[in-house]
This record gives C-alpha cells, structure tokens and sequence, in this order.
C-alpha cells in the first residue's frame, strides 16, 4: 500500500492514498440487524464511490425536500471517503509505502504519521460514541425495506468510525513502515501559497505525475480548512 504525506501549508501535512472500492454484495451476507448494517455501508458506500468518480450532479436529483436530504446526504458521504479510505485500508496492512517531500526526513516523516494516526484514533472514537447514540435512535429506519437514506447515514458514521479506529491502531501497531522522497510533493508545498486558477493548475500538474485521480479534489478541502 502506497500512502502520500501531502504538504497543504508551510509546516501542516495530510496522509492521502487512493484505492479502488470493491462492489457491495449482492445480497446481506449475515442476517440480524449487524448484518444487515453492514450490508447497507456496503451499498451506500459504493453509491458515494460512483458519485465521488463521476462528479457531482451540476442540479439536485429532486426537488422534494426528502430528495434534497438523500442529495447532501450523498454528497456528504462522498467526500468522507477520501477523508477515511485511507485508515479503512490499513485495517489489512502489515507494510506501507510513505511517499513524502524531499526536505523532510524518514524520522520526520514516521513521527508526523504517528502523531496524525493517535489523533484520528482519538478522534474516531469519540464520535464513536456520539454517533452509537445517534444510530439507536434512527435504527427502526434501516430495518424498513426502501432506501432509508436518514438511518443509512447513521449507520455510515458508526460503521465508518469503526474501521477508522481499527485501521489507525493497525497503523500504529503492527504496519511497517518506511519511506519514499518523493519531488512532486516537495513542488506541492509552493501549492498552499497560490490562489485560485494558479493552485488548481499546479496541483492537477502533479496529481497527474503521481497518477492519483482524486487528489486535487483533497488538496482543495484540506487546503481551505487549514486556512480557515
């Protein structure tokens, strides 16, 4: 597994990776609520993956306020799969590949993902538990046959903070890592001091040297929130 530190501000950095998304199954592979649960993070997770793919819709798919909701709803979940693919994906890991800029050192760099992997991990557990309470609430609108798109995204937020957790401690744990200095990051720093066309231009430059087809999309989330 290949995991990029990207720079998105003089001394701030963001672990990126970009991997494909297996399709849900066909049908739940264990009965009971859990398993229904996660047959619907399944689905609904590939739905957001061929949204996130395709790009958003330039108008809303209805005009009901229920479909105005599934449309954020949607929207929403496409864009926390970049955010957590990365820590869902080290679940099954026991060697990672860390591509970072030049001017930081494998030492450095090791501790930056250590730090950034303890945060998520105390992050996601916290919201673990918020959203638990949240998803008890909704879980009479999983279990209704239609697509419940309401107690769908609880179940997303539990399910996702679960492999969150698992694959920080995983990274912490037992992944081996090492390092990779990588030019095209080193040149993605001078990104964080542009503005608008200028920034887009030279980040889809070096998303393209690197192959990774969602990283500008990152870049400018990350970018703004760094910023605000």
């Amino acid at each position: 597994m290949d995991v990029f530190v990207i720079p998105v501000g003089p001394d701030r950095y963001e672990l990126y990776c970009e991997a494909a998304v297996e399709a849900p199954p066909v049908t739940p592979g264990s009965t009971g609520i859990i398993g229904r649960i996660r047959y619907q993070f399944a689905v609904m997770l590939h739905q957001a993956e061929e949204r996130r793919r395709s790009g958003p819709s330039p108008e809303p798919h209805s005009d009901t306020r229920l479909g105005r909701l599934q449309d954020w709803i949607m929207g929403w979940v496409a864009e926390r799969i970049a955010e957590q693919r990365l820590l869902w994906n080290l679940r099954r890991e026991k060697a990672v590949v860390a591509f970072h800029p030049q001017d930081l050192t494998f030492e450095q760099t090791h501790t930056l993902i250590r730090r950034t992997l303890q945060r998520d991990w105390e992050r996601h557990r916290l919201w673990l538990a918020v959203d638990s309470v949240l998803l008890l609430g909704s879980i009479a609108l999983i279990l209704v046959p239609g697509p419940n798109i309401v107690g769908y995204y609880f179940a997303f937020r539990v399910m996702g903070h679960w492999l969150s957790i698992r694959g920080a401690a995983q990274g912490l744990r037992d992944v081996t890592w090492t390092g990779q200095p990588c030019e095209p990051l080193t040149k993605l720093r001078e990104a964080a001091s542009l503005k608008g066309e200028a920034r887009d231009r030279h980040v889809h430059e070096i998303a393209a040297q690197l192959r990774l087809q969602h990283l500008s999309t990152f870049f400018e989330r990350v970018a703004v929130r760094h910023a605000s």
